[in-house]
């Protein structure tokens, strides 16, 4: 029996404008939560501009935000992993020293943080996954430790920024998403993990659970799921990782697949 269901956002969730059909979610939240099934968000956007983008049903759901470095449900954390200043401040000037052209976006608990001199078009794209942004003229400004710190590279040379951050595999957990992303958290911490916690939080196994991803960084949550869905707009890795190929982010998969399986569901 399906007890929780966990998506990725962007390019499983929410389409290639990054919106979904609401009307169709409130129906589909309300059959969840009749058969007891809880829903959770996971992504690396900001816990707080998820709860944006779902409004008023941020009450009913849980989220494993920022990079999973965080789980947040009802305006109330109950998991945050946080990477230590002295460390995130290396990270980050390592990242300096290999390009300015990349976009730094060094998350703290009280936002997410950025170069003031970046292009607008640029910190146009910021927004559109964090909700409260602070500008810095100097990174070392920043005295708080760090829930996260992520690359966005227009030009797609994310892979080849990778090597750069060797010499910190033994202390953060580093993943190239995507060609044009990167994402730095707490060594361990991964969407696996995050994910395994609110299992544990949730009393729900591996086999109560429903799991939808597309990118790199989904695969350590399809593997915490005995119902693992790769959209068929993924990765071909991540499809050969899952046990199922749903539709497509453009067709509102997740939710029809949610509803078909729930409807098998007494």
């Amino acid at each position: 029996m399906i007890k929780l269901v966990i998506t990725d956002l962007d390019g499983t969730f929410l389409n290639s404008q990054g919106e979904y059909d609401k009307k169709a979610f409130g129906k589909t939240l309300a059959i969840m939560t009749e058969k007891g099934v809880h829903f959770a968000a996971c992504t690396g956007k900001q816990c707080e501009r998820v709860e944006e983008l779902f409004g008023d049903f941020s009450k009913d759901i849980w989220i494993v935000g920022d990079s999973a470095t965080r789980i947040k449900h009802q305006g109330e954390f109950a998991f945050q992993s946080l990477i230590d200043n002295a460390l995130g401040l290396a990270i980050i000037n390592t990242l300096q020293e290999v390009s300015l052209s990349h976009v730094v976006i060094a998350c703290t608990p009280d936002g997410a943080v950025v170069r003031s001199d970046i292009p607008q078009r640029l910190k146009d794209k910021v927004r559109r996954s964090y909700a409260r942004i602070i500008e810095t003229d100097d990174f070392s400004s920043v005295k708080s430790d760090f829930v996260k710190i992520t690359v966005f590279d227009e030009n797609g040379n994310c892979p080849q920024t990778r090597p750069h951050l060797s010499p910190f595999e033994d202390d953060v957990y580093i993943v190239v998403s995507e060609a044009a992303w990167i994402d730095i958290a707490g060594y361990g911490v991964h969407k696996g993990s995050t994910v395994q916690k609110l299992q544990e939080i949730l009393n729900v196994s591996p086999e109560e659970t429903m799991a939808f991803g597309d990118g790199y960084n989904d695969l350590e949550l399809l593997a915490q799921a005995e119902y693992s869905f790769a959209m068929r707009n993924a990765f071909e890795e991540v499809k050969n990782a899952a046990r199922f190929v749903t539709g497509t982010n453009d067709n509102s998969a997740v939710m029809e697949t949610i509803n078909s399986l729930l409807a098998l569901q007494s």
